[in-house]
């Protein structure tokens, strides 16, 4: 009676690593983007309260649509600055070097399809935020690109 001896042959451990190579040269640059992707949202979240402040002031017709609003504490590699204009309301994110290399996106907000009065007038219809800026699209967040 032959016994045949038992294990993987070198070829086959030759494949299995090919294979695991091949699948890293997929999965890693996707991650990446992943990440980068993850923390632009984590701008976003930060802009929410900003955003909050210029529906607010446009509400009650204020003329200067930062009124009341003060920039969260960021960590400059991440979010470096949320911005608002006190004329239009737009909002500018600012992202650090580790995240996108100073880039920004900015959010306009609109009102029946104009821009926001500077006259103190009050907004009585819902506000729509339009989403441009430097950042690459693939980085943006869904509802922004």
């Amino acid at each position: 009676m032959i016994q045949r001896a038992r294990g993987f042959t070198l070829i086959e451990l030759m494949i299995v690593v090919a294979i695991v190579g091949i699948l890293a040269t997929i999965a890693i640059p996707a991650y990446q983007d992943y990440a980068v992707r993850a923390r632009v949202s984590e701008g976003f979240a930060l802009a929410s309260e900003a955003k909050l402040t210029v529906v607010e002031n446009a509400g009650v017709g204020a003329t200067d649509y930062s009124r009341g609003y003060s920039s969260p504490l960021t960590d400059a590699n991440k979010v470096k600055s949320i911005a608002i204009a006190s004329t239009t309301g737009v909002i500018t994110i600012t992202y650090g070097t580790k995240i996108a290399n100073d880039s920004t996106i900015t959010l306009t907000p609109s009102s029946g399809g104009n821009a926001l009065p500077t006259t103190g007038a009050p907004v009585a219809s819902q506000i729509v935020w339009t989403c441009a800026g430097t950042l690459a699209p693939k980085f943006r967040p869904a509802d922004c690109r």
